[in-house]
């Protein structure tokens, strides 16, 4: 064993040499362990001994146990035996977490990741990815992939009804693979253990404990919340993970607790410290910033990404008191939690409220106790508010017995409640969780990729696809169904020509994707096949031909359902004050009313040419279009994030209508064949890519990072960003304009905040454009022709917005302005330096000048 040495990782420093056998390297990995100073649990010793033993390891150990150190054990002996070994969970946050962690111990060059800001050293020998990129790995690589050992995270993500598909494929398809499954909430794994046994003929060890480092206490209250929240504060029992499951509970009682004093004043100075420079510009931005100053988080799937990452990070520091959210930290990064609060017991799932599943109830409640810290953690449960109130009510009237009689107790809700008591609270404490539930599906993305990656193979990617369905984890019934599904959907494929079957030269056919797609084509949608065949229906010389294409692209994704309801209360709104201005009787009003939905261009053309394409394809039977206007409103409007928040109310859905604009600029640039893109459709999506980038660009960049190094990889790991945006020279053009256009747009409503927010930051402190120097520069404007300048589509025509190359990566932007005097000279001047502005997060043009 070689020396340890203080100027490499730890861990580099333990392996033996390049010829030992398993029994050396897990003495080597045991006496670092002793050289830590650490002494392994039982559940910890016994794992680590089966994998050594070159079995899989299914380990079933609370949160807080150490089912990290096992995964790094793993990591060590496939590193110890020149193999290869991918750690893979969930969520961006907790692979990037895991990512660096694993820098500290074996070196930065030893460790790659496959998500986050880069695909970043892709060959190293230990990889860190979520699922669905392992999955994609094993689907299209099979048992050539060069993956020996697999430790797969938060595993119970096997049984989740969008996601689960990603955490079986990987055991349907590396059989020489040795795999790591660890949760703490698995349930039943005899059968799944059996499968995995079958498929790699190798034994799997279950190494099951019940036993936690910070033993939890169980509590229920019937006291109210915001009583129970404060007496937990004062009583030293925080950090307080109040969990609410809507978003808008979450962020109504974080604004309810907001009149408690939950930090001190250094405490304040202390957090506003770690916020110095991060903008909360966003309309919801101010609320979210003015929570954290006084130590209260909010956390859930409707915020911006980077606000999210702001109260994880203030969390993990320790500076917040409370945090609100719903049920998003579940699963995730280390934040230190002391106490768990449940609201309630129940929840929606997408189809009605049911009580929490016992799985749900112990993920959450694990994530109580600070290992170090605390004795205990400690869990409450908060009884249903209308027992809260009548318990109250009761105690007022204790002692009078007539009074008593005589009240008039509250009733349960009628909607949105299942009864739960203590009873059912120490159910879910002292039941094990429920088996895990295969989520196998098919779909034409699957399909495709096989047909991609197996073109040269013997049974081809079809013949791949039923060797799948056939180890699948599925009952036979299922497995039949999902042949009889991949049937028709390689037909449709074939039907829609994004297939082609080709004579091979002994005999037989072979299966190609159709050549004239461009080569990340991809169908995420299962409508994606009808948007190809209505795309052929489109008159591209109609002036809304592009708008046309958006609303069919939209039609094909799944509603963002906040903004859709906010823009039928709008719509509902302005017809209601129309009605009455006219005089209509309330009856009147109310059947107009019920006549009002969301705006949905192009419906009929999209519902009957969605019916006619249905009836020659029954496999759709089970699905539908669902036509909407949210990214088309946007571009037509030339509309920023913050104005569309604004005119809608979306404060509380700001991270909703961001992921729903990001899947559709995704989809238009994958799903859109380039011979159906014109440069008004262009146009569009750069002003798309323009308004993501401007909001929160960290979903953006990994996407777009990924998609640039998908082919380019081995050459260039680490592309930047100033080469990928140089690379199409069409689409940089189209990206400037668009941010010059969204300026010119700003300044067209004086709105100088949204101005400034347009262009970068200048690092020259004399050059700085912000609120009042954009004010400032279009007060002679205005002082001249008594308006503003106007923006329409004429603005955006090509001679009123000259982007001119002056260097290698270096542009001049001169957008004209349109004023009643057509001999207004004014206009807008920028750059565009790709090399010189270093990081090129947020928007590319640097103000030069605004005036004649």
């Amino acid at each position: 064993m070689t020396a340890q040495s203080p100027e490499t990782p730890d861990l580099l420093a333990w392996m033996p040499s390049k010829d030992a056998g398993s029994d050396e390297i897990l003495d080597s990995f045991l006496r670092f362990i002793e050289a830590k100073g650490l002494t392994l649990y039982p559940a910890q010793e016994e794992a680590i001994l089966e994998l050594s033993a070159d079995k899989h390891v299914i380990l079933n150990t609370p949160t807080g146990s150490g089912k990290s150190l096992v995964a790094t054990a793993l990591h060590f002996r496939a590193m110890c035996l020149g193999e290869r070994s991918f750690y893979t969970c969930p969520i961006k946050a907790l692979v990037s977490e895991k990512f660096f962690d694993l820098c500290a111990l074996f070196g930065a060059d030893q460790v790659g990741m496959l998500t986050g800001d880069a695909s970043i050293n892709h060959e190293a020998p230990i990889i860190c990815c979520t699922a669905e990129v392992l999955a994609s790995i094993a689907l299209s690589e099979g048992d050539a992939a060069d993956v020996d050992q697999v430790v797969m995270d938060e595993f119970h993500y096997y049984s989740d009804p969008d996601r689960g598909m990603a955490w079986q494929l990987p055991l349907l398809s590396l059989p020489d693979t040795t795999f790591l499954l660890m949760s703490a909430t698995l349930g039943d794994m005899d059968a799944l253990a059996t499968q995995l046994t079958d498929f790699t003929d190798r034994e799997v060890a279950h190494v099951r404990s019940a036993e936690r480092p910070v033993p939890l206490q169980f509590e229920y209250r019937e006291t109210p919340l915001h009583q129970t929240v404060a007496s937990l504060a004062e009583g030293g029992q925080t950090p307080v993970y109040v969990v609410s499951f809507t978003q808008r509970e979450a962020a109504e009682l974080a604004q309810g607790l907001s009149s408690f004093a939950f930090t001190t004043r250094a405490g304040r100075e202390k957090i506003a410290a770690e916020l110095r420079g991060i903008r909360f510009d966003s309309p919801y931005g101010p609320d979210i910033k003015r929570l954290l100053h006084n130590g209260i988080g909010l956390h859930h799937a409707g915020l911006l990404p980077k606000y999210r990452r702001v109260v994880e990070r203030l969390a993990q520091d320790g500076l917040l008191t409370v945090i609100c959210g719903t049920d998003t930290l579940g699963v995730g990064i280390n934040i230190p939690i002391r106490t768990v609060v449940f609201t309630k017991l129940c929840k929606f799932d997408g189809s009605g409220v049911k009580r929490l599943s016992v799985r749900e109830f112990k993920q959450i409640a694990g994530r109580a106790g600070r290992k170090g810290f605390d004795d205990r953690g400690t869990v409450l449960c908060q009884a249903p508010p209308h027992v809260i109130e009548n318990r109250q009510l009761e105690a007022k009237f204790a002692d009078n017995p007539k009074k008593k009689k005589k009240l008039a107790f509250k009733k349960p809700p009628e909607k949105g409640y299942v009864h739960w008591d203590e009873g059912v609270f120490r159910q879910l404490i002292e039941r094990d969780p429920e088996p895990l539930t295969s989520r196998f599906t098919v779909n034409h993305g699957m399909l495709l990729n096989l047909l991609k990656a197996r073109a040269n193979e013997r049974h081809g990617g079809y013949g791949a696809l039923v060797q799948l369905i056939g180890r699948s984890h599925d009952r036979l019934p299922e497995k039949r169904a999902h042949r009889r599904h991949a049937k028709q959907v390689f037909q449709s494929l074939h039907e829609a020509q994004v297939i082609h079957l080709q004579p091979r030269d002994h005999g037989g056919q072979r299966v190609v994707v159709d050549e004239d797609l461009q080569e990340d084509f991809s169908l995420h949608q299962s409508l994606s096949l009808y948007l190809l065949d209505a795309l052929d229906l489109l008159d591209q010389e109609q002036e809304t031909y592009a708008m046309d294409v958006i609303s069919l692209l939209e039609a094909i994704l799944e509603h963002p359902r906040p903004v859709l309801y906010a823009q039928e209360r709008k719509v509902k709104s302005e017809l209601v004050a129309r009605l009455k201005a006219e005089g209509a009787e309330y009856e009147e009003r109310m059947a107009e009313l019920e006549q009002v939905s969301y705006p949905k261009p192009n419906a009929d053309f999209i519902y009957d040419t969605f019916n006619a394409y249905a009836a020659k394809h029954p496999w759709l039977s089970g699905d539908n279009v669902r036509p909407k206007s949210v990214a088309r409103e946007m571009v037509e409007t030339y509309s920023s994030f913050s104005n569309y928040v604004k005119t809608y109310g979306l404060k509380g859905s700001e991270g909703v209508l961001l992921r729903y604009l990001s899947q559709a600029y995704k989809a238009l640039l994958q799903s859109i064949p380039e011979r159906f893109i014109d440069d008004e459709l262009l146009d569009a999506l750069s002003f798309l890519r323009a308004t993501l980038e401007r909001v929160d660009s960290s979903l953006l960049h990994e996407w777009e990072a990924l998609r640039s190094g998908s082919d380019a990889a081995a050459d260039e790991p680490q592309i930047t960003m100033a080469v990928q945006l140089s690379r199409d020279p069409r689409a940089l053009r189209a990206r400037i304009r668009a941010e010059v256009h969204l300026l010119l747009k700003a300044l067209s409503q004086e709105d100088y905040e949204e101005a400034a927010q347009s262009v970068r930051v200048s690092s020259d402190s004399e050059n700085v454009w912000d609120e009042g120097r954009f004010e400032k520069a279009l007060t002679p404007y205005l002082k001249e022709y008594g308006e503003p300048p106007k923006f329409d589509h004429r603005s955006r025509f090509s001679d009123r917005t000259l982007v001119q190359e002056v260097g290698t990566r270096q542009y001049r932007v001169r957008q004209l302005f349109d004023a009643p005097d057509s001999d207004c000279t004014w206009f807008i001047e920028a750059t565009v330096d790709l090399d010189g502005q270093g990081d090129l997060e947020g928007p590319l043009l640097q103000m030069v000048s605004l005036g004649e």
